[in-house]
């Protein structure tokens, strides 16, 4: 049975929205993207060490998986990181259709709770989730997410989607490590408890 983690930049008012550019996600009048630009490269090297340094199966939405696919697909980079991200199978959860061209590619259409969860089933590696706001909304109202792996950045963003934007009831997760960086985010990884 596989595991699944969400990987998400979070400023300390939850948003997640287009944390890296500008122009990553201009949904809803967004236009305060790249509120994480500052501290993006020491959070990246500390990314790669904690969550990336070992072999993972990619589970995105659509808008994520075509921005990843637009820069990693053509990538000559051969880090190990851009070789990670190129070789790892991706599920691709859209109600729309995708073009899957990016190496490895698999659409998953229908119920996205259900086929996530059948996914979860089958024997293989972690699944991470980067990115994808509607995508995380379907799997934590499914509960379906078995650790949430987030960067919370020292600043207030004000507007956008938020990590939890509405929660029904109180719910209570379990540290799996923490740690704050030099520059001042910190990394703090949840699993939910019960």
């Amino acid at each position: 049975m596989r595991k699944l983690a969400v990987l998400t930049f979070v400023s300390l008012d939850g948003v997640m929205q287009g944390p890296s550019h500008a122009d990553e996600d201009r949904s809803n009048d967004f236009d305060v993207g790249g509120w994480a630009a500052p501290w993006w490269e020491p959070v990246m090297e500390d990314v790669r060490a904690s969550a990336m340094a070992t072999n993972y199966d990619l589970l995105l939405g659509r808008k994520t998986y075509e921005l990843f696919a637009g820069h990693w697909s053509s990538n000559t980079d051969t880090s190990p990181e851009a070789t990670r991200m190129n070789e790892a199978t991706k599920f691709v959860v859209t109600r729309d259709g995708v073009a899957a061209t990016w190496s490895n590619s698999t659409v998953l259409t229908g119920d996205a709770a259900a086929e996530v969860r059948a996914l979860k089933q089958t024997d293989g590696q972690l699944l991470q989730v980067h990115g994808s706001w509607d995508l995380i909304q379907t799997l934590a109202g499914a509960d379906l997410i078995d650790e949430y792996r987030l960067w919370v950045f020292p600043v207030v963003v004000g507007q956008g989607k938020r990590l939890f934007p509405t929660q029904p009831e109180p719910r209570q997760f379990e540290p799996v490590s923490q740690a704050v960086l030099k520059c001042g985010v910190v990394r703090s990884f949840f699993k939910p408890n019960g």
